[in-house]
């Protein structure tokens, strides 16, 4: 079964552009304009738990870092990698990032290809279907 990567920002076009080059690249991507819509959806019966989910930070209702501290709380989330994706690249931003559980931040804009490397240093590269 491929890896599954959660993607919740709320910029439609973030989300189309990020699963567009993850399947390409033979992941499977599920997408949420919302942390609540995404932590909805977790909950779930028929609902996978995320290899990775790349999280933007300035996220309407619940921001990313709230996010990522309610996975860290929840121990089937223990191995899941947060990624933050973000328009603020200051080093607090980064801390407070990596105190809520990310592994890794990009800024934004990004390079697909940057996007792809975080990932796969940390999943590995998905093996072919």
């Amino acid at each position: 079964m491929s890896k599954l990567v959660m993607v919740i920002d709320d910029s439609a076009t973030v989300r189309k552009i990020v699963e567009t080059c993850l399947r390409r690249e033979g992941f499977d991507v599920k997408s949420f304009p919302d942390g609540v819509e995404a932590m909805r959806w977790l909950t779930e019966p028929d609902a996978r738990i995320p290899d990775l989910v790349i999280l933007d930070i300035g996220l309407p209702k619940m921001d990313g870092y709230e996010v990522a501290r309610r996975l860290k709380t929840k121990p089937q989330f223990s191995s899941t990698v947060i990624v933050m994706l973000s328009r603020r690249d200051g080093m607090i931003d980064k801390l407070k990032g990596r105190l809520a559980g990310a592994k890794d931040y990009l800024t934004k804009p990004f390079k697909t290809q940057d996007l792809i490397a975080v990932i796969e240093s940390h999943l590995g590269t998905p093996a072919p279907n």
